[in-house]
C-alpha cells in the first residue's frame, strides 16, 4: 500500500489556497439567489425563465464533472483550478454587464463552468495531502468553506447590490476572482515532493473509457452518486434560488426576514460540516443512518411547513426547515466517502465527479419543475415544492438498493489491504531447550 501523504502546516497552506479558490467560486454560484426578484425586475422574466438561469448553470455544471474528473486525473490540480478561476470570473463579469436575458443566460453558463472545476479539486488537494483518515474531515470542512462562501452572498453581495445597484455589486464581486488567481499560480502545488501518482500507461481515448467504466464499475461509486442525489438538492434549491420568493411571497416575510432565514440556513451547515465530519471520521457507520437520518427529516419539516394550515407556517416552524435543510451540505458529502475507498488514487477524480453529479441533477430536476409548477398553478408553492418528496423517495430506493454491495465490497477491499499476519511459529523452533525441559 502506498504511504500516507504527511499533512502538516504546508498541507494546510497549499489546501486553503485551493479552498480559497472554491470560496469565491461559491460566492458567484450563490449570487443569484439573493438577486432572484431583481433578476425578474432587470430582464423581465417570469418565474420559468427565472428558473432558467439556475438551470442552465446547474446543468453545466452537472455535465462538467465527469470530464473535470478526467482532467483532474490527467493534467493535474493546479491546472484545473487555473483555468476554473478564469473562467468563472469572466462569467461573473459578464453577468454584470449582460443588457440582455439572453447574454446574461451564456454569462451564467461560463461561470458554471469555471465553477465546475473547483470542487473535486478540493477533494483532489486533500486526498494528495492529508493521510486517508482525515479525508473525511477534510471534505467536510472543504464544504464548510464553500457555505461561508454563500454565507457572504446572504449577508455582503445582498445590501451592496440593493446600495449601489446591479452592475457594482456584480462587476465589483468579480474582483475576488482576480484575487485568488494570484496565490494559486504562484503557491499552490499538486502534491507534495515524493507522493505524486503514478504515470499513466494508456493512450488518451482508452484513458478516458476505462476511467469511466471502472469507476462506475464500482458499487461505491454508485452508491456515493445517490447518497449525493438525496440529500443535497433540497437545501440547494432553497438557497440558490427558490428560498427568497417563497419566504418573501408565500410566507409574507420581509427581504430582511428572509435573509435572515437563509442565513440561518448557512449557519447551520456549517455548524453541522464539523460535526458529520467528526462522526464519520472516527466511526464509518455512521455514514448511512446520517444520510438517511438528514433525509427523513427534512422530508418531515418540509411536510409541516408545506402542509401548515393557513395561509402561513408561524415563524418556529420555518426557523426549524432552516436548521435541518443546514445538514443537506454535510449529509451531501458523505457520498465522497464512499466514493473514496472504492477506487484508487488515480481514480479518485473521476469518481468524485460522477459522485458530484447526483445532487447538481436533483437540483436541476427540482428548480424547473419548481418554476415551472408555479406558472401553471398561480404562484401555488405548496404544489411546486411537493417536488421534493418525490426526488427524496427515489433516492431513497436507490440507496438502500446499492447499500449492501457496496459495504460488502469495501470491506473486502480493508481486509485485502491488510498485511499479511505471520505464521505462528511453535515454542519448540524457537527455544528448543526451553521446549524440552516443558515435555512430559
Amino acid at each position: 500500500m502506498p504511504a500516507d501523504p504527511p499533512g502538516g502546516g504546508r498541507a494546510v497552506a497549499v489546501w486553503g489556497i485551493g479552498v480559497a479558490v472554491y470560496f469565491v467560486a461559491v460566492i458567484f454560484r450563490t449570487s443569484l439567489g439573493v438577486a432572484g426578484l431583481d433578476a425578474a425586475d432587470r430582464f423581465h422574466v417570469n418565474a420559468s425563465a427565472l428558473a432558467a438561469f439556475s438551470l442552465l448553470q446547474l446543468l453545466v455544471y452537472a455535465g462538467m464533472q465527469i470530464p473535470v474528473g478526467l482532467m483532474v486525473d490527467r493534467l493535474g490540480t493546479k491546472k484545473v483550478l487555473t483555468l476554473g478561476a478564469v473562467l468563472f470570473t469572466a462569467g461573473q463579469l459578464g453577468f454584470a454587464l449582460s443588457p440582455s436575458y439572453g447574454m446574461a443566460l451564456a454569462a451564467r453558463a461560463l461561470l458554471g463552468c469555471g465553477d465546475a472545476m473547483t470542487f473535486i479539486s478540493v477533494l483532489r488537494l486533500g486526498t494528495r495531502w492529508f493521510p486517508a483518515r482525515r479525508g473525511p474531515l477534510m471534505a467536510q470542512l472543504a464544504g464548510l468553506v464553500g457555505m461561508a462562501g454563500n454565507l457572504v452572498s446572504t449577508l455582503v453581495l445582498a445590501p451592496v447590490l440593493h446600495g449601489v445597484g446591479w452592475t457594482a455589486a456584480f462587476a465589483g464581486s468579480a474582483v475576488a476572482g482576480l484575487v485568488v488567481l494570484v496565490p494559486l499560480t504562484l503557491f499552490l502545488r499538486d502534491h507534495p515532493e515524493g507522493f505524486g501518482p503514478a504515470p499513466s500507461q494508456h493512450a488518451s481515448g482508452g484513458f478516458v473509457r476505462r476511467q469511466i467504466r471502472e469507476s462506475w464499475a464500482e458499487p461505491g461509486t454508485r452508491l456515493g452518486l445517490w447518497v449525493h442525489f438525496t440529500t443535497q438538492f433540497p437545501a440547494m434549491v432553497f438557497l440558490l434560488l427558490w428560498g427568497m420568493p417563497f419566504l418573501v411571497e408565500a410566507q409574507g416575510l420581509s427581504r430582511t426576514t428572509a435573509g435572515g432565514l437563509l442565513t440561518l440556513v448557512v449557519a447551520s451547515n456549517m455548524a453541522l460540516g464539523l460535526v458529520y465530519g467528526q462522526a464519520v471520521g472516527r466511526r464509518q457507520s455512521a455514514r448511512i443512518p446520517l444520510a438517511l437520518g438528514t433525509v427523513g427529516l427534512t422530508a418531515l419539516l418540509w411536510a409541516a411547513v408545506l402542509a401548515y394550515p393557513g395561509d402561513r407556517a408561524p415563524m418556529w416552524l420555518l426557523v426549524a426547515l432552516c436548521l435541518v435543510l443546514g445538514g443537506c451540505g454535510p449529509a451531501s458529502m458523505i457520498g465522497f466517502d464512499f466514493a473514496r475507498p472504492a477506487n484508487p488514487p488515480e481514480r479518485q477524480g473521476t469518481a468524485s465527479g460522477i459522485t458530484n453529479m447526483g445532487g447538481f441533477i436533483a437540483s436541476m430536476t427540482t428548480l424547473l419543475t419548481v418554476g415551472v409548477l408555479l406558472d401553471a398553478t398561480g404562484d401555488n408553492y405548496r404544489i411546486a415544492f411537493s417536488t421534493v418528496f418525490v426526488l427524496e423517495a427515489l433516492g431513497v430506493l436507490s440507496i438502500l438498493r446499492l447499500r449492501p454491495l457496496a459495504l460488502a465490497r469495501e470491506a473486502a477491499k480493508g481486509r485485502a489491504a491488510l498485511p499479511a499476519q505471520p505464521e505462528p511459529v511453535s515454542r519448540a523452533g524457537v527455544f528448543p531447550e526451553a521446549a524440552a525441559r516443558e515435555a512430559p
